[in-house]
């Protein structure tokens, strides 16, 4: 019988020549390479899939190092959100390139993923000094 998802080993997904994966401070933090188009998403998707598949994910999808980016990995990215709310978390993205915003923008997703400029802030520590 061939694996089920619950018995993968808890713990992030490997990470693959496209994407890794480390916590933040309250979420985590998947960091995408490289060029994502259609020979590249299953990559990007696998690693999505395993950070989808239970809990409660809140998942920061930060694509500042991606050199290409086309409507494979959009296309992985929807899934991705679609199953963080699923399980209700979020997916948000960070990215400083406007080719993503026109990416985005072109494909009428901007408002479904505002791009944020930087890693957001963790939660507030309550110390103020």
């Amino acid at each position: 019988m061939p694996p089920q998802p619950h018995d993968r080993p808890a713990g992030p997904p490997p990470a693959n020549p496209y994407a890794h994966s480390y916590p933040g401070p309250g979420f985590t933090v998947v960091e995408v390479l490289g060029e994502i188009d259609m020979a590249t998403a299953g990559a990007l998707s696998e690693h999505l899939d395993a950070l989808t598949s239970d809990g409660v994910p809140q998942l920061v999808v930060d694509l500042r190092q991606v050199e290409f980016f086309d409507c494979s990995g959009l296309r992985v990215l929807c899934r991705a959100e679609r199953r963080a709310e699923e399980h209700g978390g979020t997916l948000r993205l960070v990215s400083d390139q406007p080719r993503i915003h026109r990416l985005l923008h072109a494909c009428g997703l901007l408002t479904r993923f505002p791009p944020l400029p930087d890693l957001p802030p963790g939660p507030a520590s309550g110390d103020d000094g």
